[in-house]
């Protein structure tokens, strides 16, 4: 569990975080939402102390991040897989050799034990038989794939993923969410999923929150955010013909 308690942040006078307060559950995909300069990115980063925050606590299972000292600090960072936008695959590396490089960096197993973690991972995204290939070789759904298995490797208990269904089809995009929901449940991880995507919110919204204008504008699930009249979380929900389709469809 992830506590975020009153985080405010300010650039230069000008403050994009104010006050937020969340509780983001093991076992379950919560998820972030808002308008492009919400604040959604800066609080995530504030979380995986890549921002310093003005005021507030971040608690990991009852630590304090930002009251511990520079080794606290790298225990917690070990503890978290990362998948960025985009994927963030080495290109100059292999399939297996991505996956590998997070445990090169903080595990002390064989060679041989970080192969075998490896192959594991690629065969739990069902990868097999991908780890000779290069990034150049795959496509958008697999590279996605590929960086679910390296943010695995190291058996996170908080899991980060932002945008994952940035680039993809709406077919891949439903492979890459119920992968993530998946693995949130079967490993019992605290996962926070960044995203524009309201099929994916609908689909495996455990827990949202709606960011607006820096705040805490909105709380729930997937069912609850069908029916809220929050005049700006309905202006954002409802964007497109789809999710009006859908609204229609619960009044």
């Amino acid at each position: 569990m992830i506590e975020v308690n009153n985080i405010s942040k300010s650039f230069h006078g000008r403050p994009i975080l104010k006050d937020i307060r969340f509780t983001f559950e093991t076992g379950k995909t919560n998820i972030i939402i808002g308008e492009s300069g919400s604040g959604k990115t800066t609080l995530l980063k504030c979380m995986v102390g890549l921002n310093e925050i003005d005021q507030g606590q971040i608690l990991y299972d009852g630590r304090s991040f930002f009251d511990l000292d520079f080794k606290g600090k790298k225990a917690i960072r070990k503890e978290i897989g990362m998948l960025f936008q985009g994927g963030a695959l080495f290109d100059s590396k292999t399939v297996e050799e991505n996956v590998v490089f997070p445990l090169s960096m903080f595990t002390d197993m064989s060679e041989d034990e970080k192969r075998d973690r490896a192959n594991f991972c690629l065969q739990r995204v069902n990868l097999n038989n991908a780890n000779k290939l290069f990034p150049s070789e795959l496509s958008g759904g697999m590279k996605k794939r590929v960086a679910i298995a390296r943010a695995i490797a190291v058996q996170p208990k908080y899991l980060f993923c932002d945008e994952p269904n940035s680039g993809l089809d709406p077919k891949t995009s439903i492979v890459i969410d119920n992968l993530i929901k998946e693995i949130t449940q079967e490993y019992n991880i605290t996962t926070i999923v960044i995203t524009h995507d309201m099929n994916s919110v609908i689909e495996i919204g455990d827990n949202i929150m709606f960011i607006y204008k820096g705040e805490k504008w909105w709380e729930g699930n997937k069912h609850e955010i069908l029916r809220t009249n929050n005049k700006e979380i309905c202006d954002f929900v409802y964007a497109t013909e789809f999710m009006k389709d859908l609204k229609e469809k619960f009044q």
